[in-house]
C-alpha cells in the first residue's frame, strides 16, 4: 500500500520514511484539547533552509505540500518563509502566547549560524514560558566528511556541537542521532511543550545525515495523537490556609500575572474581586486580567507600575500573587511591598514559582485556584473605606493619563515643529483603535509607558514581552499575533532602536499578505537607555545617532542622516508619513481600514524622547560605579545607596 507522500506501508504495520518525513507526519498529527476544545498543535513550519535541512526537513515538508489530493493531504505542515532564524522564534511566540499556550509553530534552521541565530529566541520563550518547537540543524552524525563547513572542532570533545547551546536555554533538549530515538525524543517533547509547568522552547537537534536516513516506523507512531491540557486543582487545605490568611488582611492586594490569561482566568479574578472588594496590580504579562474600568484595578505594579497599584501595594499586609514568577520590575526591586509583616500567597501552575518570596505555595490552575479561594472567602470583604481608597488613588492616577495623553499647549508648544511625545503617540492609538486590537511591544521606553498608560479593553488586547525585553521583537511576533487572530488589527510599537534590530520580517508580512501596523517612534537613539544612563549618572554616553565629532572624537555631532520610512518602504511595507497629531489620527484611521490582506503598514512619527510620561516614583537596581571622578556619577551613587535602604529581602515579617 502507498500512501500520500510516496511511502510505502508494509504488511507488517510499518512505514518506510526519512527522519525527516517522519518528523513532519508525527507532527501534523498532534492536537491539544482543553475544557473540551481542540486544536491542532502545531499551525504550521517557519524555516530557513540551508544545508542540513533543505534536503531533509524541506524535502519532507515540499513532500507534504504537493500531497496526491487525497485527504491524507491534510496532514502536512504549512511552511512559511521567514528572513531571520531569531525572528522565526520570535513569531512563534507571539502565536503561541496569543493562543494561550495552546498552539505554537515549529521552527527550523540550518547548520551553524543558521541555527545559533535561534538561540536568543529559546532564551526568550524559555524565560516567558512560551511553547515553540525548535529543530536546529547539525552535521553529521557518522562524522565521515569532518569537519565540514560550519562545523565546531573542540579538542577535548569531540562530540560537542553548536547546539548544545541550546541547552541551557531550553525547557527540553534531545539529539536525535539514530533514528530508532525519534519516538521517544517526539514524545517527551510533545510532553513538556503541552505542561503548562514545565513549557518552553523545545530543542530537538537532527544531524543533516540523520534528517535523510530512511528507517521503517511503526504506523501507530503517526496516529492522531491528543494532549489534554491540564487544570491543577488546588488542595482543600492549602485554599483553607490561603483564605485564612486573607481574611486576617485589613489591606489584601493581588498580583496578576501572565498565568491570569493563560488560565483564562479572568472572569475568576473578576469574581473574586467583586466578592471581596481587593484591588489588583497587574504585571506587564498580565495587563488586561481585569478591563479598564474595573473598580478594583489599579493598573500597572511595580517600577513602572501607577501611582495607585504602587501605593497600595506599598501598605500592603498580604499579597496574593497569581501566575506571577515575581520578576524584579514587579516587585521594583523588592522595594514595592513595605509593610513590615507583609505576607505572601502565591497561587501558581508551577511549584516553582509558587514557592518565592516565602510565600504559602497553592500550586494549581489560577482559574480553579481563585474559584475554590472565592468560595473559601464567602462573607469577607475589605472595609468600604478602603475601597473608597482604591477609587480616589485611581482617579488621581487616571487623570494624570488623560493628561499625558492630550498633552497641556505649554508643553506641546515646547516641541520642536512636527514632533509630538511618546505618550501622546500611545494616547492616539489607544482611543482610535478598537477594544478587540492588540498593542504589542517588547524593548526600550515604550514598554514602560504602556505599562502605566495603555487603556486594556479586551483581555487579549495587550501583548508586551518583558521576560527578556527582546529588541527586534515587535514585528516578527506581530505577525505571529495576526496569524493566531486575523481578526484583530495588531500595533506594533517600536522605537528606532528595536526597529533597526530586526526590520526584515515586514518581507515576509508583505509576502503572505498579513496585515500589521507597525508604528515606528523616531528618536534618534536608545530612548530608554539614554534616560537611564542620564539617572545613573552616565549622561546618555553612546546612546543617541549621531555622526562622531571631529574635534572631540565623541559621538556628539550631526544626527545621522537614517530614513526608516524609505526603509520601511524599499521592503514593501505602505508608509504613512506623519508629523502632526492630527496627521497621526488620520495614519491610524488609514491604517484601520486598509484590507485585511493588504500586508504591512508602517507609521512613521518623530517625537521628543526628553518629554517622559507620568513617573510613579517606583525603582529599579541597576548598580551605580562606588567610585568616579564625574559629579554626575557620584550623586547618583548617592542616591542608589538611600534606594538600597528600603529594599527588603521577602523571606518573612520584618522587624524594626
Amino acid at each position: 500500500m502507498t500512501s500520500h507522500d510516496g511511502s510505502t506501508a508494509d504488511a507488517d504495520g510499518t512505514v518506510r520514511l526519512t527522519v525527516a518525513q517522519a518528523l513532519v507526519r508525527f507532527l501534523a498529527q498532534q492536537w491539544t484539547e482543553r475544557d473540551g476544545d481542540r486544536q491542532k498543535l502545531f499551525a504550521g513550519c517557519l524555516g530557513i533552509f540551508g544545508h542540513g535541512n533543505v534536503a531533509g526537513i524541506g524535502q519532507a515538508l515540499l513532500q507534504g505540500e504537493l500531497g496526491d489530493g487525497s485527504a491524507a493531504h491534510d496532514e502536512h505542515l504549512p511552511y512559511v518563509l521567514v528572513r531571520n532564524e531569531q525572528a522565526m522564534v520570535h513569531t512563534a511566540v507571539g502565536f503561541a502566547r496569543q493562543k494561550d499556550r495552546l498552539q505554537t509553530w515549529a521552527c527550523t534552521a540550518s547548520v551553524g549560524p543558521g541555527s545559533t541565530n535561534m538561540l536568543t529566541g529559546a532564551a526568550l520563550a524559555t524565560i516567558n514560558r512560551i511553547p515553540v518547537l525548535l529543530l536546529p540543524s547539525g552535521t553529521f552524525a557518522t562524522r565521515v566528511s569532518a569537519p565540514v563547513l560550519q562545523e565546531l572542532e573542540q579538542p577535548y570533545a569531540v562530540d560537542v556541537t553548536v547546539n548544545d547551546a541550546f541547552r541551557p536555554l531550553s525547557a527540553f533538549f534531545d539529539r536525535v542521532q539514530r533514528p530508532e530515538q525519534l519516538p521517544s525524543a517526539l514524545l517527551a517533547a510533545m510532553r513538556v511543550l503541552t505542561d503548562p509547568a514545565a513549557t518552553g522552547a523545545v530543542t530537538i537537534a537532527l544531524p543533516q545525515d540523520v534528517q535523510a536516513e530512511a528507517f521503517d516506523w511503526p504506523v501507530e507512531l503517526f496516529a492522531e495523537r491528543v494532549w489534554r491540557v491540564a487544570r491543577p486543582v488546588p488542595e482543600a487545605v492549602d485554599i483553607a490556609d490561603a483564605a485564612a490568611l486573607i481574611r486576617s488582611a485589613a489591606r489584601p492586594f493581588v498580583v496578576a500575572g501572565g498565568g491570569v490569561h493563560y488560565s483564562g482566568a479572568e472572569g475568576a479574578l473578576g469574581a473574586f474581586c467583586d466578592a471581596t472588594g481587593v484591588p489588583v496590580g497587574e504585571t506587564q504579562a498580565g495587563k488586561g486580567s481585569l478591563p479598564h474600568g474595573h473598580p478594583q484595578l489599579m493598573g500597572a505594579v511595580g517600577s513602572t507600575g501607577t501611582t495607585a497599584a504602587n501605593a497600595l501595594a506599598a501598605e500592603a499586609d498580604v499579597v496574593v500573587g497569581v501566575g506571577t514568577r515575581w520578576s524584579d520590575f514587579t516587585t521594583a526591586s523588592r522595594t514595592a511591598f513595605q509593610d513590615k509583616g507583609v505576607r505572601f500567597v502565591n497561587i501558581n501552575v508551577a511549584r516553582f514559582d509558587a514557592g518565592k518570596q516565602a510565600g504559602l505555595p497553592v500550586v494549581a490552575d489560577a482559574r480553579e485556584a481563585l474559584t475554590a479561594l472565592t468560595s473559601a472567602l464567602e462573607g469577607y470583604a475589605v472595609e468600604p473605606a478602603h475601597r473608597d481608597r482604591q477609587a480616589a488613588l485611581w482617579r488621581e492616577w487616571d487623570a494624570r493619563v488623560e493628561a499625558a495623553y492630550h498633552p497641556a499647549a505649554e508643553v506641546t508648544g515646547a516641541l520642536a515643529p512636527g514632533l509630538l511625545t511618546q505618550a501622546e503617540v500611545l494616547g492616539v492609538v489607544n482611543e482610535l483603535t478598537d477594544p478587540r486590537d492588540v498593542v504589542l511591544c517588547a524593548a526600550g521606553s515604550m514598554p514602560g509607558d504602556l505599562h502605566k498608560l495603555w487603556r486594556v479593553r479586551d483581555r487579549k488586547g495587550y501583548h508586551v514581552e518583558y521576560g527578556y525585553s527582546c529588541m527586534g521583537y515587535e514585528v516578527p511576533a506581530s505577525i505571529g499575533i495576526r496569524l493566531a487572530d486575523p481578526s484583530r488589527d495588531v500595533f506594533a510599537m517600536v522605537g528606532d532602536g528595536g526597529y533597526l534590530m530586526m526590520p526584515t520580517e515586514l518581507v515576509t508580512a508583505v509576502q503572505e499578505r498579513v496585515k500589521v501596523v507597525v508604528v515606528l517612534v523616531q528618536n534618534h537613539g536608545f530612548h530608554s537607555i539614554g534616560s537611564l544612563s542620564e539617572s545613573l549618572g552616565s549622561q546618555r554616553f553612546g546612546t543617541s545617532y549621531r555622526f562622531r565629532d571631529t574635534g572631540s572624537g565623541r559621538l556628539e555631532g550631526p544626527r545621522l542622516p537614517v530614513d526608516l520610512a524609505a526603509n520601511a518602504r524599499s521592503l514593501g511595507a505602505h508608509v504613512i508619513e506623519v508629523h502632526s497629531r492630527s496627521e497621526l489620527e488620520q495614519a491610524v484611521k488609514e491604517a484601520k481600514a486598509a484590507p485585511a490582506d493588504g500586508g504591512p503598514v508602517v507609521i512613521h512619527v518623530e517625537t521628543d524622547p526628553t518629554v517622559h510620561a507620568p513617573d510613579s516614583g517606583s525603582w529599579w537596581d541597576v548598580p551605580v560605579a562606588q567610585v568616579a571622578e564625574l559629579d554626575s556619577t557620584r550623586r547618583a551613587h548617592a542616591e542608589y545607596v538611600e534606594h538600597k535602604q528600603r529594599q527588603r529581602p521577602l523571606v518573612g515579617p520584618q522587624d524594626g
